[in-house]
């Protein structure tokens, strides 16, 4: 879809808006932008919308290639869907719950946690993974001051956890969801941005374990179900890329302008507002939204913002996922619940995660028919702050790794011969890397931007990695814009 132009009902006197971005925070934003009564062009260097929101078929299914959840730990994507008429379309995952692979074998995750952390260190669950010695030592946390784990102004994911529960609750079930989740050392990651208000909650609450309590209940309030570990999430049926679809064609009923194959190379502030050059073609509007990548955000704007030089953030890892469509029965009982995470000291298994789709929905289990079932293994983790060089295998070397993992993981062989269909998606930097004192650096690059009129800058970097966090933000930052315009319109 190169080009899909307004639609006659755009007033040729609307103040004029640019989003350079096609994924799922630029098309939000463009959307706000066209209910505020703007003229809308979004521009997508690649061919297809919605980011790492995307599809893929594979033995005949239309499958998510990128995101398949999204967490209901606030009614943004919920609200989101619901004004898009996608509500009756929501699905909870099948209550079968997730498990984590450790060096001494399969354990249950808890059946309530975030990123992890148990909310009951005495769950039979949790004692499974942790042993006397780590439950007792975890269960120290209610009698901790709230000021640990608090004070300081930013903290690692592990400092927290290691400081409030000990060494085993983050290496046998932090390390493995935060790996599983976003593919980094939860040594690197901001607390802050990859659990957001879980340290206040501390504070409110007293404890880790209370606040973990609290976030659960009121995603699991949501859903409004009993939830087990990993069922602090909820889809689409048809997909979670049923979203970008519905997105898309609301954005064109709307006459907003829809552009892909356009990467934009430049952006000049000018005495109107702005002007973007792309493919070799400009485009003038009095608004700019960049709903890019950190880097490539950065990149663009510095230009005309040099301030934001020394804000750029590191780029993501590379994310590697390989679907398997496979003829095997023996899956039929679930054997492993929806999933399975893998701790970084397991030996043997190079995969991070595992998710039998078709165990975790109905919905995708009845498409696909008895006997037949869609494994996703993902691959990449970022072990080193600095980034350093992604580890990339070729497609027949990552299939040869999903088969043996998959057996492993499984406890059922899946060999080539039981292979329907089989695809390999990479994803280089969709996952925003939020290192330890990367709130503060948004701070910054927001009190940059907010300084110049006209512009706006969303996605996940800034908003933190998922879907709810970057709905949710981008409408807060759109609507401070129709706030702010209201006077020209």
């Amino acid at each position: 879809m190169r080009g899909v132009h307004a639609t006659p009902g755009t007033p040729s006197d609307a103040p004029s808006a640019l989003v350079v971005g096609g994924g799922v925070s630029g098309l939000i934003a463009a959307r706000e932008l066209a209910i505020a009564g703007f003229a809308v062009t979004v521009l997508e260097a690649k061919e297809a919308w919605g980011g790492c929101v995307g599809s893929h078929v594979v033995a005949g299914l239309q499958l998510d290639s990128g995101a398949e959840s999204f967490a209901t730990r606030s009614p943004a994507v919920a609200d989101l869907a619901g004004e898009l008429g996608l509500a009756d379309r929501i699905v909870a995952p099948h209550p079968g719950g997730a498990w984590v692979q450790l060096p001494d074998g399969p354990r249950e995750l808890p059946k309530t946690g975030v990123l992890g952390i148990p909310a009951n260190p005495w769950d039979q669950e949790v004692r499974r993974s942790l042993g006397l010695a780590g439950a007792l030592r975890a269960s120290v946390d209610r009698w901790l001051p709230a000021s640990v784990g608090t004070s300081s102004e930013v903290t690692s994911v592990s400092a927290l956890v290691r400081a409030r529960m000990g060494k085993r609750v983050l290496e046998r079930l932090v390390s493995p969801v935060v790996g599983g989740v976003h593919s980094a050392d939860p040594g690197l990651l901001d607390v802050d941005m990859v659990a957001p208000g879980l340290r206040a909650g501390i504070r409110q609450h007293g404890s880790l374990a209370a606040a973990v309590a609290a976030q659960r209940k009121a995603a699991a309030g949501a859903l409004s179900r009993p939830s087990k570990a990993g069922s602090a999430v909820a889809g689409l049926k048809g997909g979670m890329n049923s979203l970008v679809s519905a997105l898309v064609e609301n954005l064109g009923e709307r006459g907003v302008r829809l552009v892909t194959g356009m990467r934009a190379d430049a952006v000049v502030k000018t005495p109107d507002g702005w002007q973007v050059a792309a493919g070799g073609s400009t485009y003038d509007a009095g608004r700019l939204v960049v709903a890019l990548d950190g880097p490539a955000a950065v990149g663009l704007l510095e230009q005309s913002l040099p301030e934001l030089s020394e804000l750029r953030p590191s780029p993501g890892p590379l994310v590697s996922l390989v679907t398997l469509v496979v003829d095997l029965p023996q899956l039929d009982g679930r054997p492993r619940g929806t999933g399975i995470l893998v701790a970084p000291q397991t030996p043997g298994i190079k995969a991070k995660a595992l998710t039998h789709a078709t165990a975790k929905w109905d919905w995708l289990a009845g498409e696909a028919g008895p006997g037949m079932h869609v494994l996703r293994l993902s691959y990449g983790r970022r072990e080193e702050a600095g980034g350093g060089a992604d580890l990339v295998l070729d497609d027949q070397s990552l299939l040869a790794a999903a088969l043996e993992d998959a057996s492993a993981l499984l406890t059922v062989p899946v060999s080539r011969t039981d292979i329907v269909d089989w695809d390999v998606v990479r994803w280089a930097g969709a996952l925003p890397f939020a290192a330890v004192g990367h709130k503060q650096r948004v701070e910054q690059v927001r009190k940059v931007c907010a300084g110049v009129e006209g512009l706006s800058v969303v996605g996940g970097w800034l908003a933190g990695n998922g879907l709810a966090a970057v709905v949710a933000d981008t409408k807060a930052q759109l609507a401070l814009v129709g706030s702010d315009d209201q006077h020209s319109l």
